[in-house]
């Protein structure tokens, strides 16, 4: 198991995460560490300060890899709401790509509506069609703003 060093870290829930790059720059601006987390198919960086982690395939490795590191100073960026609930619960902070923080005031009521729409999901196996509404320059700039305000609130 891989520790991290004690201060600010990022940790990214790496697979169809879109703002990679966006924290990389960010991190790189405040020299904090980031660590890619993923099952493989992820490009490494080169930036001496992002480590890509790879993790034996099977469900929630990657989640458990990170949930395992999670404690304040960490920020975690995440669209999976199991896992923030769990970093939550560490005392970590959490970010979806789109920018929304996931905290201890919303988290619950995040991973309820997840569980609600899953067995709605599994009640109706034709389902509904679509997926969520498609990624774009609003989400991307809200979550460059998110994680910069949250960086900022780690440095002393």
């Amino acid at each position: 198991m891989s520790a991290l060093a004690e201060g600010p870290a990022i940790l990214v829930d790496a697979d169809a995460c879109p703002v990679r790059s966006e924290v990389e720059r960010v991190a790189t601006r405040h020299k904090i560490p980031v660590h890619v987390v993923s099952n493989g198919g992820i490009r490494p960086s080169a930036n001496p300060l992002v480590e890509t982690v790879i993790v034996s395939a099977g469900p929630d490795v990657a989640d458990d890899w990170i949930a395992e590191r999670a404690r304040p100073g960490v920020i975690a960026i995440t669209a999976d709401i199991p896992l923030a609930a769990r970093v939550v619960e560490a005392g970590g902070t959490v970010l979806k790509p789109d920018g929304e923080a996931l905290t201890s005031r919303n988290v619950g009521q995040a991973l309820a509506t997840r569980n609600l729409m899953t067995d709605l999901r599994g009640a109706n196996p034709l389902g509904t069609g679509g997926g969520g509404r498609p990624f774009g320059k609003a989400d991307r700039s809200r979550f460059l703003d998110a994680l910069e305000r949250a960086v900022r609130t780690l440095k002393p």
